[in-house]
């Protein structure tokens, strides 16, 4: 078992950035899979994007060259770079370690995009 720790949340205006961090209690260097989520209000959680353990990153169509998700291993930490940020990016924000085994859930951050 991992535990997640998210942070970065907050406040931004539309066309803005903001870097959330996935910190986890131990070495995240075998974990398969690094994972972020998000949440809405009223919609499903959704998949943001993943980053595996040997660094491939994938991503939901609707952040695809607006987010970035990178993993420093050597601070048992995962990065999700979010740039030109929309309204519609507005919700929780969640980190999950996914192994073969068990998948483990932050507890989120709140992401709000407005003017």
């Amino acid at each position: 078992q991992v535990q997640l720790v998210e942070s970065g949340g907050g406040l931004v205006q539309p066309g803005g950035s903001l870097r959330l961090s996935c910190a986890a209690s131990r070495s995240i260097f075998s974990i398969n899979s690094m994972d972020w989520y998000r949440q809405a209000p009223g919609k499903q959680r959704e998949l943001v994007g993943s980053i595996t353990s040997v660094g491939r990153t994938s991503y939901a169509d609707s952040v695809k060259g607006r987010f970035t998700i990178s993993r420093d291993n050597a601070k048992n930490t995962v990065y999700l770079q979010m740039n030109s940020l929309k309204p519609e990016d507005t919700a929780v924000y969640y980190c999950s370690a996914f192994t073969v085994i068990r998948r483990d859930w932050g507890q989120g951050t709140q992401v709000t995009v407005s003017s």
